[in-house]
């Protein structure tokens, strides 16, 4: 394993190589499982908690 591969798995980069997922949630920095529609950008986990109070409402 070369230098760079090593400092990129570090940084996180590697995950966001792999995934093609370039951002991160706003509210905890996962990287992985982005709610990306309207530009919203958290992970689906953070969504979850927070929906409610940015007015999305549950059907079922």
């Amino acid at each position: 394993m070369s230098e760079s591969e090593i400092d990129s798995e570090a940084t996180g980069e590697h995950a966001a190589k792999r995934t093609g997922q370039t951002d991160e949630c706003q509210r905890c920095g996962r990287k992985q499982g982005l709610v990306g529609k309207y530009d919203i950008n958290l992970c689906r986990q953070c969504f979850r908690e927070v929906a409610r109070s940015m007015g999305f409402k549950k059907y079922r």
